[in-house]
């Protein structure tokens, strides 16, 4: 059997501070849709870029889940992500 493609379709569930960052990563990107929803006019243009932008926070949430090993944290990344945005 193909790793990769396991891995790729494997469940991997949240353990550590990962559901915590997950959430700093979806309320920055709701932050960044809301912004786009008020500059831009309504076009194709805009459905991409906020297509594009939930396709970002999938893959940035799916790269923590998928390449942490359980029991491993990254309280460092979470501790700057929370200074800068709160």
């Amino acid at each position: 059997m193909n790793r990769e493609i396991e891995h790729r379709f494997t469940y991997h569930p949240p353990h550590g501070d990962q559901p915590r960052r997950y959430t700093v990563l979806r309320g920055q990107g709701r932050a960044l849709a809301d912004l786009i929803d008020q500059l831009v006019p309504e076009s194709r243009e805009k459905a991409l870029a906020l297509t594009k932008l939930e396709e970002a926070i999938m893959w940035a949430n799916a790269g923590i889940a998928r390449n942490e090993p359980h029991g491993v944290t990254n309280a460092r990344a979470m501790t700057d992500a929370e200074a800068r945005h709160g």
